[in-house]
């Protein structure tokens, strides 16, 4: 038997569609096998918070074995896992194919399947998972809504913090009043090396769409100046909020929805482009994980990109347009986990050092949020907690610029930065693509405070 592997992490099919998939007592049988590989290693155990619990209940067990711990208590494991896949990319010595076969995030998830299933996710949760009818809804009030959901509104969040469970603490995004869909698009600059070579479809995301325009605003731009011809497209989100609750089923109909939406596209000659990492995790690895036997969710998959993924590979191959100026400063920026999850190298930090006289200062740890996880009342201060690191090191590096992948991790570790050192004057959390398009000026410089 070897002790750890060294070949390439594989991941298995998501066997989502077979009964015993749902089985309590099969999951918890796995769970314990689980569980004691990761007693005996515990090279997880400054990662999410689900490692630090488990050991905690190992430790303070009578046994100080896994097999002193009542099976209940695994759910408070489980409960802490925020599907970061950090884990499994990146720590643990016993994925497939290692005899061992752990895939703990992929454990988790069955876990949360099995609960879904059996109806014990609340109304409340559910709801909050509805991201694209929250959407459209409040961006038809978007003043009112984002007066209601503004951290410190003393009326309305303590109001969702009882209705919703959402912590009144947590930032939450804001929503646009003009979705990115009817934004006017820019003609692609025939002068660039990439004309003529690059046809992008970008996947707008839910994020992009409804929450931070300016995301997708900033990547067609850039991408305009380096001569690619982008549409967009949103059949729908990706449904990484139902995965991250367990609602299988949900998620495998928007995956069928949004290929055959956008296969055409893609047999026009486009790239698919994603503009938030989780929903590019989503179509090139959880989707065909899900649906290993559809062949349009594989083609979509095969032509998918994360967008700074993109526009380094354009870099490399047709080169990119001149024209961006220095952005004096510096710019610290957190590797967002689901980018590494996709096991593409750190595109976000290739791109950046793409920018003239480049000072960057890569962060490499979970922000804690967990997508909608971090915003709960009973997760935020683990949330909190868990990103400090990241918060610290970020407010030790003093540079001009913060920037993420991830909007939502961008956000959280700016709110953790406030309150490690009360700064209320620094610039707002960039997407890298935005400080490509603000080195290109392309874009206004953010504002302070």
């Amino acid at each position: 038997m070897r002790e750890g592997s060294l070949e390439a992490p594989v991941r298995h099919p998501i066997d989502w569609q077979n009964p015993a998939f749902y089985d309590r007592e099969q999951i918890a049988a796995e769970m314990q096998r689980v569980f004691e590989i990761c007693h005996g290693c515990r090279r997880c155990f400054n990662l999410c918070d689900s490692f630090p619990r488990l050991f905690d209940l190992i430790d303070n067990s009578a046994t100080g074995e896994i097999d002193g711990v009542d099976r209940k208590d695994y759910a408070k494991v489980a409960d802490a896992c925020t599907l970061c896949d950090l884990c499994f990319m990146t720590k643990c010595p016993y994925v497939p194919p290692h005899e061992f076969n752990v895939d703990f995030p992929h454990l988790m998830l069955r876990h949360r399947a099995a609960e879904f299933s059996a109806g014990e996710v609340g109304w409340s949760r559910r709801q909050i998972a509805a991201v694209d009818r929250n959407g459209k809804l409040a961006s038809k009030v978007a003043p009112l809504a984002n007066w209601a959901i503004r951290t410190g509104n003393a009326l309305t969040r303590p109001l969702m913090e009882k209705a919703a469970g959402i912590d009144r603490r947590a930032d939450l995004p804001r929503y646009e009043s003009q979705t990115l869909l009817v934004r006017e698009a820019p003609a692609p600059n025939p002068e660039a090396p990439a004309f003529g070579q690059r046809k992008a479809m970008l996947y707008t995301t839910c994020i992009a769409n409804y929450n931070r325009a300016s995301l997708g605003m900033a990547a067609r731009a850039v991408l305009a100046r380096n001569g690619v011809e982008t549409e967009l497209a949103y059949p729908g989100c990706c449904g990484m909020p139902k995965f991250e609750q367990g609602d299988l089923n949900a998620v495998a109909e928007a995956a069928r929805a949004s290929a055959l939406a956008l296969g055409p596209a893609i047999d026009r000659g486009y790239d698919v482009v994603a503009l938030v990492p989780s929903c590019a995790l989503m179509l090139k690895f959880e989707w065909p994980l899900l649906l290993p036997k559809d062949e349009s969710i594989r083609k979509l998959a095969q032509a998918t990109y994360d967008v700074s993924e993109y526009v380094v590979a354009m870099a490399r191959k047709e080169g990119l347009a001149p024209g961006m100026k220095p952005l004096p400063g510096g710019i610290s920026f957190h590797l967002a986990c689901h980018s590494r999850a996709q096991n593409m190298g750190p595109k976000g930090a290739e791109l950046l050092r793409l920018l003239p006289e480049a000072d960057v200062a890569v962060i490499e740890r979970c922000s804690g949020h967990g997508g909608s996880w971090g915003m709960m009342r009973e997760n935020f201060d683990v949330a909190i907690k868990v990103g400090k690191p990241v918060a610290r090191q970020a407010a030790r590096n003093a540079k001009a610029y913060l920037a993420s992948e991830c909007p939502l991790a961008g956000a959280h570790i700016a709110q953790g930065i406030a309150l490690l050192d009360g700064d209320a004057k620094a610039r707002a959390p960039m997407h890298p693509i935005e400080l490509m398009a603000l080195s290109y000026g392309l874009i206004a410089e953010p504002a302070r405070g």
